[in-house]
């Protein structure tokens, strides 16, 4: 039990401070508006995928530069991230379009259709 929690709270941890970094370090302009929507860390605390989605990109190929750019400074990143904490060891970043987002505003526009639908029913067949 104490692994999980020591997991995510280095998960937490890693979310927050990479959201600064890339937000003020990360000077390039084809990272554009980056957020980190979730980290996974593995068990034995040397890898850590970093999902993120990028503003105004709605799939994956748009954001393909985008993760280009933060793939290339995972380890800029992760040496910033080893000089703000005091962990024996820190992940390699693996930066991985979250595709959850988009999957959940499509999920949430079916359900509405699906609630319009029934609606429309409802007023038919009470006419």
């Amino acid at each position: 039990m104490s692994d999980f929690s020591r997991t995510q709270r280095i998960a937490d941890f890693l979310k927050k401070e990479l959201g600064a970094l890339i937000q003020f370090q990360i000077r390039d302009p084809r990272v554009g508006m980056v957020s980190i929507t979730d980290v996974e860390v593995s068990r034995d605390l040397s890898h850590a995928r970093v999902f993120v989605t990028v503003m105004g990109k709605d799939s994956e190929e748009e954001a393909k530069e985008s993760l280009k750019v933060l793939n290339r400074a995972a380890g800029f990143l992760r040496s910033r991230v080893a000089q703000s904490h005091n962990a024996r060891t820190t992940p390699a970043l693996k930066f991985i379009y979250d595709t959850s987002v988009r999957r959940g505003e499509y999920m949430s526009r079916l359900i509405d259709d699906a609630v319009a639908k029934d609606r429309q029913r409802s007023k038919d067949d009470e006419q």
